[in-house]
């Protein structure tokens, strides 16, 4: 908790440290005073383990800040500062770019959910025509054969009237053999 009192109050200042100074007007964001961020940042042991100054396997510092230990604490704090804005920006254009894909799909969605609905209104009519046709093409079928079984009948009765009025034509003598 001290490490977030400014290095420059006394002890005897401390009463009149109002830690909350920066929301007197509404939530501000701390970043917002640069002045506020060189004076309140703690410095952390080298050995304490964050993992910023670590060093790689072949024993040179990964994070390039810190390479030089003479750097002033400003320096590091603007690189912080920047860095926290780049990052920031850069999470505002990936919910941009989110929220842009999320709206295409939807619209997509309702362009296919038209479409759908247009397939199956063009599907029903298909069907219904589909049915229609075969309910006719059965009634011809029906009716082909109806006719088929008169047309030989009327057939059948042409030949028969003709061997009759053959056989009646020409006499046939009875021939007795005995």
């Amino acid at each position: 908790m001290l490490s977030t009192i400014p290095a420059d109050f006394s002890s005897g200042s401390l009463v009149d440290y109002d830690p909350f100074l920066c929301f007197e007007s509404g939530f501000t964001l701390l970043w917002d005073y640069p002045e506020l961020l060189s004076t309140t940042q703690s410095i952390e042991p080298a050995g304490s383990g964050s993992g910023s100054n670590e060093t790689n396997q072949n024993g040179t510092n990964s994070n390039s800040s810190l390479d030089e230990p003479n750097q002033p604490l400003s320096v590091i704090d603007e690189r912080k500062r920047r860095r926290m804005i780049s990052n920031r920006e850069s999470a505002r254009r990936s919910r941009m770019r989110k929220q842009k894909h999320l709206e295409n799909l939807r619209n997509q969605v309702n362009q296919l959910r038209v479409e759908n609905r247009q397939l199956n209104n063009r599907l029903r009519f298909v069907v219904y025509h589909c049915h229609t046709v075969r309910t006719d093409n059965d009634r011809l079928r029906s009716e082909y054969s109806m006719l088929r079984q008169k047309l030989s009948d009327i057939r059948q009765i042409l030949l028969f009237k003709q061997l009759q009025q053959f056989s009646s034509a020409w006499p046939c003598p009875n021939i007795s053999h005995h």
